[in-house]
């Protein structure tokens, strides 16, 4: 709000208004001293903002040129801040307030590194204009001595983006003031969670909407109103020079009381009405009806404020600054809208401007007199120094203001569901940041904010709870506000149902001691209308509340106290200190009623304050504080709940928030209990996971990347407690050993590696429960010597992939369209095995045919040559870890390797492997290559299985490996043609495959229009899965969207295949990049993006196979058997190194398996 009414008193009103003593027959400032307005009536453009002043008439001071915009400045978002400075009034809560700014500085509310400063006003009642000016010149005296001046200097200002906040004087219904009002919201994209002010909400509105795009200058806003503008709204800064205000639409009777612009049709501001009469009013009516109201939004360009801090050294403005007073001046009021900028005003004459009254100014004792004398001098100065600014207005059309009255029931509406089009309120939740036990206990209508309610707590229509605690049973009914309270007042409540009051604690500190006092009002009352008059207590007239309580007026005011000032402001009805006895809600409860025994004189016998005195004592940082110690305490219960509940919900928000605030500890201890409790086991890995998050948001980005290795041997006793199933106590041996971690960022890294590794020991557990799912049946045993011998197709993935991959598969549900394929003619993976006579392992591996081959031969004659096979790149894992989980031996045991191969296969076994693709092709080879192992020592030793079987046992086979994949590459190259696999959201994981059928001739129609084309570049899935885990396990809302649009994109791949409808199947491959890209950024190489480009217009859809990051490029063409053209283009671009063109042919067969002789190697 711009204005108060006169007849308020000075010491309730925010210290950004300065109610105008209004002229006693005017009907604006500028008449009130015989300046006249145009006689026509004023046309004000309102389809967009006004535009920008262009040109003044030749009257006016020449100005210099405008200074463009220094586009480093401006954030991609909004506004990067040089300084933020937020002033309040007392200099105790400076600190705490600081704080508050530095938090959301951490947060990334005010850019990257601002300059941040909390400025106290220099004095009391120095007016919004005199507190503008103060922080003006702190700012400027701040960015001077970081530029290595001893002096200030308005260069500074040319380059600068500055805002300055004012907070202004105490509110009745917050004790930190309107800018820490708490809000009903909750913004599940903040990258940190936390409580959301009005000042929140106003930084929000100012740095990404109105400000955005403003050349360098200084910002001022009050934080007494809430705000709210269309996102499209646009400012049009070309040209613009000198000083704008921000107006938006209200009706005459409410903008009457609050101010109203009447500019010309350039937006030019002529003059500021204040409580004029509707006829006066009317010119600056719109064609929607509504008026410019004034909202405490202005902004200085560069060089107005220059001309507004040289003022800061004239006599007598330099009182109104923290230096004119450290030199012994007196202070002097000054407001910001009708003496700053009444001064810029065109319709204004300098008599009418200099000779008009102050703010709060009046006449009568010498005093006066000398501040009115003062008054005159300052605009005077302010007349010389300000009058060739140009002022003009930005009209915002859509835009929403409300001020934060002394009303209850205003402030009520304004928090409450939207019922009446409060600013902002379409988005406000019934529920916010709270902890509802019984949330149908809430009728349509309330809101609950930053807040526990446990048991059977209603809340009725209209009623607002914030910042409590409480234990039902409870009735709260309508039309209340109930704000600090504590457990402990939930008795007290029982006995009195409450309805339209204002209850509230509040923290207060009592010559240095800290306490707890409460509150009680009507929201009905009033609290400045005289008691003998029409003033209310609890919604009755003081009479009705004297008789019903045996209180007397001597009780609430002196005997000197003038009439007019007794009113509730001033009754000293609250109690602050019992001689023997604590403070209770009780204390301020029973004046509801009739005093119960003894209650009247114990109430008389208090130490007692008014609201008046009350808000002295407050202590805001401890409210501050008490606030954000509940916020944490239901966070612990959200965690507890979204956890324990599998809900979807990110937690890593509010994480980052407990690390940025301190609550670190008290969330790892909900964490631990979470996951040493957890009778589901993702319930524990996901637990497990937070606190990962937790200790590497702890490292505060330093300290290192948070993928790496996990087994140093200081953690292996918590994981081995945790194999074995010991789950709490693993997890207390996982704290144990976390507290030695902790000092240094490195350290909370390598903690954090080692949390995500006991995460996959539980994901391991979970996915083994598929092994049920492998039916092994007996078959003849082939002869000594001779081969088993497995041939399989590589794969490719057309949508869905890593909707396969554990956790998410078995907590989302997955679903994969894969297609089994031959390339250049030839299946490119397989395995062969034998029995032979010497009780050894042979273990022989191939690999590489693109980039060269590669050989690496083991022979194993002891267990300790085995020991490895969990290490995936110690040599021959793969086969070691398919010979133990085949049970072709034992592991650990206390019989020999060369004793049990004896007595098992009397001898040995010879295991050859190939695969003529490289190593990280992306085609499914080290999943389809352990399923063919796997196939061979099967038959070898006398064994077979379906492919079913085979598909979970290779999920069992690569948690072993600790490589932790998915199913869609063993599905798409054991099983033959095209399919889709399916697994529910459930354990224990099963994976379904249902094959695609294809209309005739389809078949022949992909193998013309697939190709592969090898990118040359190779990568580590490893590396990319562990991203995605991460990311998965924190539930970010981007990857919880794109896993369903995996599945339902896979679904309709299927659908196409089945149609044989090419150029859809190629929008679905198109799709599935963009959401493999969104599941893994930094998945595609900036030669791999070029490749795309180039070959987008000759195809249909396009996509990195497997997780990207190279390999091979699956391509649709438009034409069929287009290998050349392929090849031209790709020939033609500069720096893509080694590329190659494939083919590619549906495999029909899947995976082969045949038993030769003893010479048929294959290979």
């Amino acid at each position: 709000m711009l204005l108060a009414h006169p007849s308020t008193p000075i010491q309730s009103l925010p210290g950004w208004a300065d109610p105008p003593t209004a002229p006693p027959s005017a009907c604006s400032l500028a008449e009130a001293a015989g300046a006249a307005h145009p006689a026509s009536p004023v046309t004000r453009l309102c389809l967009k903002w006004a535009p920008s002043f262009q040109a003044l008439e030749e009257d006016r001071a020449p100005q210099p040129p405008q200074r463009g915009p220094c586009l480093a400045g401006m954030a991609g978002e909004g506004v990067e801040w040089t300084v933020v400075v937020l002033t309040c009034q007392h200099k105790d809560s400076v600190f705490a307030f600081h704080r508050e700014l530095e938090i959301r500085r951490d947060r990334g509310a005010l850019g990257r590194q601002p300059v941040l400063l909390t400025v106290e006003d220099p004095k009391a009642n120095v007016g919004s204009g005199g507190a503008t000016l103060n922080a003006l010149l702190v700012a400027a005296e701040h960015l001077s001595a970081r530029t290595g001046c001893t002096v200030v200097t308005s260069d500074v200002l040319q380059r600068a983006w500055i805002l300055i906040l004012h907070m202004g004087r105490d509110f009745l219904f917050d004790d930190c003031g309107r800018a820490f009002t708490c809000l009903p919201l909750e913004d599940p994209a903040a990258p940190a969670e936390a409580l959301t002010c009005n000042l929140d909400s106003l930084l929000s509105t100012l740095t990404r909407q109105v400000c955005r795009g403003s050349p360098p200058g200084v910002w001022v806003c009050s934080t007494d109103m809430l705000l709210s503008v269309p996102e499209t709204a646009e400012m049009d800064w070309h040209g613009f020079r000198g000083a704008r205000v921000l107006a938006v639409p209200a009706s005459i009777s409410y903008a009457r009381q609050h101010g109203v612009y009447l500019a010309d049709a350039q937006g030019v501001v002529q003059d500021i009405l204040y409580q004029s009469p509707e006829a006066q009013i009317q010119p600056c009516v719109g064609p929607d009806g509504k008026v410019p109201l004034v909202c405490g939004v202005v902004f200085f360009s560069s060089e107005a404020a220059e001309q507004l801090l040289a003022t800061h050294v004239t006599p007598p403005l330099d009182a109104c600054t923290y230096l004119g007073l450290d030199s012994g001046a007196l202070p002097i009021q000054l407001s910001l809208f009708f003496d700053i900028l009444l001064s810029m005003a065109r319709g204004v004459t300098e008599e009418a401007f200099v000779t008009g009254r102050s703010p709060g100014a009046a006449s009568g004792d010498g005093q006066s007199v000398a501040a009115a004398a003062a008054s005159r001098s300052a605009r005077s100065v302010l007349w010389k120094a300000l009058h060739a600014v140009p002022l003009t207005m930005a009209y915002i059309p859509d835009g929403c203001y409300d001020y934060l009255t002394l009303s209850a029931r205003d402030h009520i509406r304004h928090l409450t569901p939207p019922s009446g089009g409060t600013a902002g309120s379409s988005s406000f939740r019934q529920v916010a940041h709270s902890c509802v036990a019984e949330p149908q206990l809430l009728e349509e209508g309330c809101s609950v904010t930053n807040s526990l309610l446990e048991g059977a707590v209603e809340v009725g229509p209209g009623s607002v709870i914030q910042h409590c605690c409480l234990e039902g049973p409870l009735q709260i009914r309508s039309g209340c506000f109930i704000t600090g309270l504590d457990a402990a007042s939930s008795v007290a409540l029982r006995s009195r149902p409450l309805q339209d009051v204002v209850l509230q604690g509040h923290a207060v500190r009592l010559r240095d001691i800290p306490s707890r006092v409460f509150t009680l009002s009507g929201c009905h009352d009033n609290w400045q209308s005289p008691a003998e008059d029409s003033g209310t207590y609890l919604n009755v007239p003081w009479a009705a509340f004297f008789l019903r309580t045996g209180i007397r007026s001597h009780d609430l005011w002196g005997p000197d106290a003038p009439a007019e000032s007794r009113c509730l402001l001033t009754a000293r009805l609250f109690p602050v200190l019992h001689a023997s006895e604590p403070l209770a809600v009780e204390d301020v409860l029973w004046l509801l009623g009739s005093p119960g025994a003894g209650r009247l004189p114990r109430w008389r016998a208090s130490w007692r304050m008014s609201w008046e005195e009350l808000s002295g004592c407050l202590d805001q940082g401890a409210e501050l504080s008490s606030r954000k110690a509940l916020f944490f305490l239901q966070a612990q219960r959200k965690v507890r709940r979204v956890l324990g509940g599998h809900s979807s919900c990110s937690l890593l928000p509010l994480i980052r928030s407990a690390v940025m605030e301190g609550y670190q500890g008290a969330l790892l201890d909900t964490l631990d209990q979470v996951a040493s409790t957890a009778r589901d086991p993702g319930v524990a890995a996901r637990a497990l996971a937070c606190i990962a998050d937790t200790l590497g948001c702890m490292a505060r980005g330093e300290g290192g990347l948070r993928s790496g290795p996990a087994a140093n041997r200081a953690w292996a006793p918590a994981f081995q407690l945790l194999e074995r199933g010991k789950l709490p106590e693993g997890v207390a041996e996982l704290a144990k050993e976390r507290q030695k971690w902790l000092s240094r960022p490195v350290l909370l890294v390598r903690a954090a590696r080692h949390y995500e590794g006991a995460e996959q020991i539980l994901v391991r557990q979970a996915v083994m429960s598929s092994c049920q799912f492998v039916a092994l049946r007996p078959a003849e045993l082939p002869p000594l010597g001779h081969w088993v011998v497995v041939e399989c197709p590589a794969r490719i993935d057309l949508s869905g992939g890593w909707s396969d991959t554990p956790p998410i598969t078995y907590e989302h549900g997955g679903a994969v369209v894969d297609l089994a394929v031959l390339v250049d003619g030839r299946r490119p993976i397989g395995a062969q095995a034998r029995r032979i006579a010497e009780p050894e392992l042979r273990l022989v591996s191939t690999s590489g045919g693109l980039e060269g081959e590669l050989v690496v031969e083991l022979q194993c004659r002891e267990l300790e040559d085995l020991r490895d096979y969990c290490q995936p790149h110690a040599p021959g894992a793969l086969l070691k870890a398919a010979c133990v989980c085949t049970q072709v031996v034992d592991l650990p045991s206390q019989r020999s390797l060369r004793e049990q191969l004896a007595e098992r296969w009397g001898g040995g076994l010879e295991l050859h492997t190939w695969s003529r693709l490289p190593h990280g092709s992306g085609l499914g080879t080290s999943s389809i290559l352990a399923g063919a192992v796997m196939a061979a020592l099967y038959r070898v030793s006398g064994r077979s299985c379906s492919t079913g079987s085979l598909i979970h046992a290779v999920l069992h086979l690569e948690q072993v490996l600790t490589t932790g994949g998915g199913w869609q590459d063993q599905v798409g190259g054991l099983v033959p043609g095209l399919k889709v696999g399916r697994s529910e959201a459930q354990l224990p994981l099963k994976v379904e495959v249902e094959q695609i059928r294809l209309p005739e001739s389809f078949r022949h129609t992909l193998d013309q229009h697939l190709l592969l084309v090898y990118t040359g570049k190779t990568r580590l899935a490893r590396n990319l899965l562990q991203d995605v885990l991460r990311n998965w396990y924190a539930r970010l809302p981007s990857i919880v969207e794109n896993a369903s649009a995996l599945v339902s994109n896979a679904e309709v791949c299927a659908r196409a295949l089945q149609q044989g409808d090419l150029p859809l199947v190629g929008e679905c491959m198109d799709r599935y990049w963009r959401q493999k890209k969104k599941m893994a950024p930094g998945c595609e190489p900036r030669a791999v993006r070029r490749m795309m480009e180039a070959l987008q217009p000759h195809v249909y859809g396009q996509s990195l196979a497997g997780a990207g990051g190279g390999g091979f490029l699956c391509v649709l063409t438009k034409e069929p058997r287009r290998q050349e053209a392929v090849r031209r283009v790709l020939a033609g671009m500069e720096g893509l190194g080694d590329f190659s063109i494939h083919t590619v042919q549906v495999d029909t067969a899947g995976f082969q398996m045949q038993l030769q002789g003893e010479e048929a190697l294959q290979g």
